[in-house]
């Protein structure tokens, strides 16, 4: 008879493992930094007309490749290379931020860098899929706590096509579950950060990663 439990204890896995993730949209990006006049400045794009989510901000970095990226970081790395126009040779990674996990069905592994660079002139951006990049002093956001929305979400569990027919997705009365899920019900609230600046509006995921290493950064310069 197989003993479970030595099986079991095989496959335990540390705590930064997320169970589904083949599930999500697996995403990487670079918190961009840029050291210029002894100041540091946070370098953000406005994305493209021609690409998904068309005009809003966002860092450099897109979807993990498993036939190109050997991990998140060469995914990272990789797009900021194709985006902004610059080698890997002239990015230093300073670490990871973190894994965020959106509600939207999306994760990204946020990472920081350093771009060698003493302008952004310097930068040939691929226009098919950056419209413009800008700098924001980082202190800026330091000094500044972004505005702070929420959202409603539902879990719907059926949706009405067309021709106004019903189409179940999940069969709640023929699996015998109880009969408020046969009818949407809210998840919760999500929180959207917002940060209006002399540029753009920086919101969604990129404003709670800026917020993110704010307060962390903050907590690390008050110790």
């Amino acid at each position: 008879k197989l003993n479970y439990i030595k099986f079991i204890s095989n496959i335990a896995v540390d705590e930064k493992y997320i169970i589904g993730r083949e599930k999500y949209v697996n995403s990487a990006v670079l918190i961009s930094i840029v050291r210029m006049d002894d100041e540091e400045f946070i370098l953000f794009q406005k994305r493209s007309k021609t690409v998904r989510q068309p005009g809003e901000v966002s860092f450099p970095g897109g979807h993990f490749e498993l036939t190109k990226d050997k991990d998140f970081l060469f995914t990272a790395v990789r797009e900021t290379c194709e985006e902004l126009g610059i080698s890997k040779q002239n990015i230093t990674i300073l670490g990871k931020l973190g894994t965020l996990v959106a509600p939207m069905g999306v994760i990204v592994e946020a990472y920081i860098g350093v771009l060698n660079i003493n302008s952004i002139e310097e930068l040939e951006i691929d226009k098919k899929e950056v419209d413009r990049i800008f700098l924001i002093p980082l202190k800026y956001f330091l000094d500044n706590k972004p505005d702070e929305y929420y959202t409603s979400i539902e879990i719907h569990p059926f949706t009405i096509n067309e021709r106004g027919d019903r189409i179940d997705h999940f069969p709640v009365k023929e699996l015998g579950l109880p009969e408020k899920y046969s009818v949407p019900w809210k998840r919760g609230k999500h929180r959207v950060l917002v940060y209006i600046t002399s540029e753009e509006v920086i919101w969604g995921i990129t404003a709670e990663l800026i917020f993110e290493l704010s307060q962390k950064l903050k907590a690390e310069i008050d110790k």
